[in-house]
């Protein structure tokens, strides 16, 4: 029987070598440039330690969502080159122009305040992103002659740079990706028929890096399966070479006998079918086990995988082991990497009717993160 370390209630322990390899598998695979998706907190992997991992990996560049996580990277010493592309109304630019940021441009009038920011010869490095039918941010088809050749006067005149042009797919299907694909390439040929030659293009992230060749570009943006997840609901990790970067486990808290029709938790949504011994887990939906994974969720106690009885809780759910000896102290194992017998995080994912993004992000903070091997 596994003992968990003396003193350590529950933790997320990340395989960085793990995180490195999925980046240049993805690498040798797409043959493009990697940029490493680092938002929210690296998919609660630590985006400073994700960021160093993708990027020993070869990840040429990293990205999050907002100001505040680049500035975050940049002082956890990452340098490498930072795209952050979903910015509040009125966003002022000069501290992302400062410390080197890329900004990804959705509006003209995002174009006009990255602009305003550039110094000297320091001008801000922007990222056009276009929209192509995902229905969210992005310059609008109606807009893209107008911000292209503003784009274009505004890097002629040294007010900013444009390093890139990008956008985002909806993973619907390989046709509905294949058409925005198109009017990306229409939104690229209409921005280089203004001067715009930016270094980099980009519209697939995961999904689309992996099954479908034809919109790599030369770059793409890799987020859940640098974590050595899969993004396809019918491909697991082993089978795309991937390996989960994250194990979340805890201690077993409290181990107790009980008889026949004990009800266990709130609501006694289980009762025990005969004499059980059931085991205490210290994870709840605090820590960001899904309350809606209950009794659905799997465990990995001393060899055999036990589904959580009863409602999880805020901080602590409680399986039942039947017969199985477990002592206090035992490794409880929620997630992990199922070639080496852990239970796949998708299993909490499909018991709580999610997807294995939303697990692994919404870990919370209460749970220590540590790198394997330390």
């Amino acid at each position: 029987m596994t003992r968990m370390p003396h003193g350590t209630m529950r933790e997320a322990v990340i395989d960085t070598d793990a995180i490195a390899d999925n980046v240049r598998h993805l690498r040798r695979l797409t043959d493009a440039e990697v940029i490493a998706v680092v938002k929210a907190d690296g998919y609660g992997h630590g985006a400073v330690r994700a960021a160093r991992a993708a990027l020993d990996g070869g990840a040429g560049r990293v990205a999050v969502a907002d100001l505040n996580e680049a500035f975050a990277l940049r002082r956890g010493g990452i340098d490498a080159p930072i795209l952050a592309w979903l910015h509040a109304p009125g966003t002022d630019f000069a501290e992302a122009g400062a410390r080197g940021i890329q900004v990804g441009i959705s509006s003209y009038d995002q174009l006009q305040a990255a602009a305003a920011a550039g110094h000297g010869d320091r001008p801000v490095t922007v990222h056009l992103k276009v929209e192509t039918g995902l229905g969210r941010n992005g310059i609008a088809p109606a807009d893209y002659a107008l911000v292209f050749a503003e784009a274009a006067r505004l890097e002629r005149i040294g007010q900013l740079r444009v390093a890139g042009i990008f956008s985002h797919l909806s993973n619907t299907s390989d046709d509905e990706d294949r058409t925005a694909l198109s009017r990306f390439q229409v939104a690229l040929a209409g921005a280089g028929s203004y001067g715009l030659r930016p270094e980099v293009t980009h519209i697939a992230a995961s999904h689309a890096a992996i099954a479908l060749p034809s919109s790599r570009l030369g770059c793409v943006r890799i987020g859940i399966a640098m974590y050595g997840l899969s993004p396809f609901a019918d491909r697991t990790s082993a089978d795309l070479g991937l390996r989960p970067a994250m194990t979340l486990r805890a201690a077993v808290a409290a181990v107790r006998r009980v008889p026949a029709g004990q009800g266990v938790s709130y609501g006694y949504q289980h009762r025990t079918a005969a004499d059980s011994t059931l085991a205490l887990i210290p994870l709840g939906y605090a820590d960001g086990v899904p309350r809606a994974a209950s009794g659905g969720g799997a465990v990995r106690i001393g060899g055999r995988t036990f589904p959580v009885a009863g409602r999880i809780a805020m901080d602590q759910f409680v399986v039942d082991v039947g017969d199985h000896p477990v002592a206090v102290g035992d490794e409880a194992v929620l997630f992990g990497d199922p070639t080496l017998g852990a239970p796949p995080v998708e299993t909490w994912a499909d018991a709580a009717g999610t997807i294995n993004y939303e697990i692994v992000t919404r870990i919370g903070p209460r749970v220590p993160r540590r790198e394997a091997g330390a």
